[in-house]
């Protein structure tokens, strides 16, 4: 069996019947399975984890990016994570005997038919990117939606697939391989936004951070709090708990506590055990020793 697994982000967070009738898309595909989902008020945003065989897989993600068209109107859409399209960003990241790049060749192909099928430009970003300044999903976002308009009339930014417009309501759409990524966000006990952003600024690469963490500072104004939103693009080599104890003591130099931490959506078995491993002090633990992990191995030998 071939296994790709996707993390599509939609700009729905507050609407749970257009979420849900997006992921029915997926749910209608034997050989698709969503894995988990879940939905931000205040950065106005969801995010579906899905697994699936390449070819209804690439069906699935288009029939959901269909309906999300169909459903979210970016001109009345306000939250606090950056966006630009109503589908945000379609990664695929290789699971099971599949190699980058097959995903890489499922990323060109799904973007094509969004961008001819659904007028929708599409971007291809990170392993996928048609040159080193489309690597990062921030330079294509930068703008967001409203800015997008203008931007895209400059032949630097002329999309990979589809019209050479914004879609009025849908925007437009990044779709790319890469990595597993952790999506990693820290409630800080204030209302402050400036020391949200000044500790992101502290932990994140471009502004001399950690090499694999982009972070950003989020008003969670339902909570009356402040939060560093972060991706970890790397897990293995910026982990969870250094990351952590870092804005741990960030927030120190502030007099501000951390109220507690969120992962969205899942992440690898390895990286909860190296982050149980840093803080329990245990040498020699690894995948091995989790039951769960030693009866499917069992049974599935």
């Amino acid at each position: 069996m071939k296994l790709i697994e996707s993390v599509p982000n939609f700009s729905e967070g507050r609407d749970i019947e257009k979420i849900r009738m997006i992921i029915e898309e997926a749910e209608k595909y034997k050989k698709v399975k969503v894995l988990d989902w879940s939905m931000d008020h205040d950065h106005n945003r969801s995010v579906v984890t899905l697994v699936g065989e390449p070819d209804e897989i690439e069906n699935a993600l288009f029939d959901m990016v269909k309906k999300a068209t169909e459903l979210i109107d970016l001109r009345i859409h306000k939250g606090e994570h950056p966006r630009m399209g109503a589908t945000d960003v379609i990664p695929f990241i290789p699971v099971m005997n599949t190699k980058m790049e097959e995903c890489i060749e499922i990323s060109k192909k799904l973007g094509e038919r969004i961008g001819n099928e659904l007028n929708i430009p599409v971007y291809l970003y990170e392993k996928s990117a048609t040159s080193p300044e489309r690597e990062n999903l921030s330079k294509i976002r930068k703008g967001e939606f409203e800015g997008f308009f203008e931007k895209i009339k400059d032949q630097n930014w002329k999309p990979d697939f589809g019209p050479d417009k914004v879609h009025p309501t849908a925007g437009v759409v990044a779709v790319g391989a890469r990595e597993y990524l952790i999506a990693f966000n820290v409630n800080l006990g204030t209302n402050d936004i400036e020391i949200a952003n000044k500790i992101a600024k502290a932990v994140r690469h471009i502004s001399g951070g950690f090499r694999y963490v982009k972070a950003m500072g989020v008003e969670l104004k339902e909570k009356g709090i402040v939060q560093v939103s972060m991706n970890l693009t790397n897990y293995k080599k910026s982990p969870i708990f250094r990351v952590f104890e870092a804005i741990k003591r960030e927030a120190q130099r502030y007099g501000v506590p951390v109220l507690n931490s969120e992962i969205i959506g899942m992440i690898p078995l390895r990286a909860a055990i190296e982050t149980m491993n840093w803080y329990l002090q245990i040498d020699d633990f690894d995948e091995s020793r989790v039951i769960e992990n030693k009866i499917l191995n069992t049974f599935f030998e």
